[in-house]
């Protein structure tokens, strides 16, 4: 297998910066997920690693070897694309095996792969069928062992599961992890599905505006995100953010908003002093407390989602809202008045001007 390093790559197309300084490493065997909306530069970042665009400046590094000026078939990767792009007169077979016959292998060969790559993927009693036979998941399958009979150094991935019904998703997701653990191929996969990335990735690579924003595991982009744009788009339901200061007094530590305020820990008040800019303040849903103590509030939207319920609640004449992650199914309703507080552990603060995530100084 490979590693796999950008260093500096931009891409240009028409003098606008689809890649803008893309810096990546990719350790052998690793699973790596491009994440971000559309427009962000993750399947042109992929393209560039197949050798399919050729980057405007910057390099591409593949067990340490520069491959640039490399073909996609010289740098010895295999693409699974969003469209299937079988070949509908051949059977599953001659579509598994078509690497093969361009190469001229021996036909007990392709006939001995043929069947080994079936097996791995569930498909020996289909090989017979043509693509038309097939469902949505058998056809990706099938495009998953046309690139998996190759053994390449690299699998690339772009948005394969696009076409595909939420459950079935969901089970090819599965598939393609266990694939990867069998295999230890290193794989770089392409979606906009934050939940898709997290349940199958080692290390996400979270971009925006041609940019790598975030680059880590899926625990530290959740638990630990770089920016206010990171930590919005990871999770469901979004983290909430809130725009107010820190205000410390004889009252003790508090965050003031233009309509409450959230008392904050005396242990806070050591470790985040002497902030020079506005900081706003991210939580997560399920670090937000309903009932007993805390600041006064109404319930504006619950929402019962199988096992849990949103509930999302707001003040008077406020445009401001929390949602929180209420466990089973929460007996309130809108209009309902509630108490809320803070789960100290999961506050995060944001810099206001850029974006990114404080770093406080440690206290006394």
């Amino acid at each position: 297998m490979a590693t796999v390093e950008l260093i500096d790559i931009v891409k240009q197309f028409g003098g606008i910066n689809a890649c803008d300084g893309v810096n990546l490493s990719i350790e052998d065997k690793a699973f790596v997920t491009l994440l971000g909306p559309s427009g962000c530069g993750k399947s042109t970042t992929l393209n560039l690693i197949a050798g399919l665009d050729d980057a405007t400046s910057g390099e591409i590094l593949m067990d340490g070897s520069r491959v640039n000026d490399l073909s996609p078939y010289e740098r010895d990767v295999a693409m699974v694309f969003q469209q299937y792009a079988l070949y509908p007169h051949m059977t599953v077979a001659e579509n598994i095996g078509f690497t093969l016959r361009l190469r001229k292998r021996p036909k007990a060969e392709m006939r001995e792969r043929v069947a080994s790559v079936a097996e791995l993927l569930e498909l020996t009693e289909l090989l017979d069928r043509l693509p038309r036979e097939l469902s949505g998941g058998q056809q990706q399958r099938v495009a998953i062992g046309r690139a998996v009979i190759r053994e390449p150094k690299v699998f690339l991935f772009d948005e394969p599961f696009s076409n595909l019904d939420a459950a079935l998703r969901v089970r090819m997701r599965t598939e393609v992890r266990e694939l990867h653990q069998r295999l230890g191929a290193t794989s770089i996969f392409v979606t906009h599905d934050q939940e898709e990335a997290m349940s199958i990735s080692d290390q996400i690579a979270v971009m925006r505006l041609g940019k790598v924003e975030q680059f880590g595991t899926p625990e530290d982009v959740y638990a630990r995100p770089a920016s206010k744009y990171v930590a919005q788009f990871i999770g469901s339901p979004r983290m909430d953010i809130l725009e107010g200061r820190l205000d410390a007094s004889d009252e003790g530590l508090r965050y003031l908003t233009s309509e409450t305020a959230f008392a904050l820990p005396e242990l806070l008040a050591n470790r985040y002093g002497g902030l020079e800019n506005p900081v706003d303040l991210g939580i997560r849903a399920e670090h937000i407390r309903l009932g007993g103590a805390g600041t006064p509030a109404i319930v504006r939207i619950v929402q019962p989602i199988g096992p849990e319920t949103h509930v999302t609640i707001g003040w008077d004449n406020s445009v401001e809202t929390l949602t929180a992650r209420v466990p089973g199914i929460a007996k309130m309703h809108p209009g309902d008045k509630v108490h809320v507080s803070l789960d100290p552990d999961g506050l995060q603060f944001f810099d206001r001007g850029t974006g990114e995530r404080v770093m406080f100084a440690s206290g006394p």
